[in-house]
């Protein structure tokens, strides 16, 4: 028995336009040569994308540093918001800032963009932001993936993610190991809720208050969308700065857990930090989480950053040259706490926040 043949197919009927990928390539290739370093090599295009490895003669035993992350659902903002050229920023800054907290400077990365439908001019701005943010960390954009998902994806839904490689000399390495009783967190204010905790701030603000996001708010000074969009601040140049003036011991980057828990994860099992709300007022935007969602502080600390988004660990007497030095590149920070012998109750490994915000 012969069945009657279906009308032809293609990929276009499918929901994949490759023409519209094409234009997207030749609208990114001016952003991505923008985000190149010396050891990049060759340009879009190509299937990998290529890096000098010689640089690293220069290094007596150079250790590769890796990260991956994404954005998380900032990206149902934008998309809501028809902006796109912020999350590109929140990518670099998501892989990078992790890279720096070994001590590691950002060399080059990857992105990976997902869509339901190429929209090439939307695919652009999107390569665009992390182009640009490549340029402020100081690491190359050497390559990348635009995948087209119809069905997957709903054709004005999309996702991105990345992946840097950074260096580090081997006896360079920050972290727990170097961290002594004794040393003094310097805390480093967040540019805003960065790109961690949206599914709180979403169902908080959006879902069960019900608020637009062209709503103006006036304590944000501008509106709801555009406070939700801010990209998050990149710090790896400036704890590389840091790194090269004075002594660090560890860095640790605020975000998923909050602060306390991921400044945890660099202090040794027989020491405890301990953090003074006082030494800092969060801006308004958490403060709004927490009235209009009744948020409990406890929930509100361990899934936002409360307005301090990079920690530095450092001695003593490096604290003031620390302080000057991320003060001469605008980086607002403040001495937020120490570190101490664990007791008195508390765990070893921890991290414990004391007293109230400043008003």
């Amino acid at each position: 028995m012969t069945e009657n043949a279906l009308p032809g197919a293609s990929y276009a009927a499918a929901g994949v336009d490759i023409e519209a990928g094409e234009t997207a390539v030749e609208l990114m290739k001016e952003w991505v040569a923008k985000a190149q370093r010396p050891e990049s090599v060759g340009g879009l295009g190509g299937f990998a994308g290529l890096f000098d490895a010689s640089a690293l003669k220069g290094y007596r035993r150079p250790l590769l540093a890796s990260a991956t992350d994404g954005v998380g659902t900032k990206v149902a903002v934008a998309q809501r918001m028809d902006v796109h050229d912020t999350i590109g920023h929140d990518l670099v800054a998501m892989v990078v800032d992790d890279l720096v907290v070994c001590g590691a400077e950002p060399l080059f990365m990857t992105d990976y963009i997902c869509v339901g439908r190429v929209r090439p001019e939307r695919v652009s701005a999107i390569v665009r932001g992390i182009a640009d943010d490549c340029v402020l960390a100081g690491c190359a954009l050497v390559g990348g993936e635009t995948a087209e998902h119809p069905g997957l994806l709903g054709p004005d839904e999309y996702d991105v993610a990345g992946a840097g490689t950074g260096v580090v000399e081997a006896d360079r390495v920050l972290g727990a190991e170097r961290v002594r009783a004794g040393d003094v967190v310097v805390a480093m204010a967040s540019s805003g809720l960065h790109s961690n905790g949206y599914s709180l701030v979403r169902h908080v603000l959006l879902e069960r208050a019900g608020w637009d996001l062209g709503r103006r708010v006036p304590e944000f000074g501008r509106t709801l969308g555009e406070e939700l969009l801010q990209p998050t601040r990149i710090y790896s140049l400036d704890c590389l700065a840091l790194t090269a003036a004075t002594e660090v011991h560890a860095f640790a980057h605020v975000t998923g857990g909050g602060l306390a828990n991921n400044l945890a994860r660099v202090v040794p099992e027989a020491l405890h930090a301990r953090l003074d709300r006082a030494t800092w007022t969060p801006p308004p935007v958490f403060g709004t989480v927490g009235r209009v969602g009744s948020v409990a502080r406890e929930e509100l600390e361990k899934t936002l950053n409360m307005g301090v988004g990079m920690v530095a660990i450092v001695p003593p007497d490096a604290v003031d040259e620390a302080l000057a030095v991320l003060a001469g590149r605008e980086v607002p920070a403040w001495v937020a706490g120490e570190i101490g012998d664990a007791g008195d109750g508390r765990p070893g490994g921890g991290a414990t926040l004391t007293g109230r915000h400043a008003a």
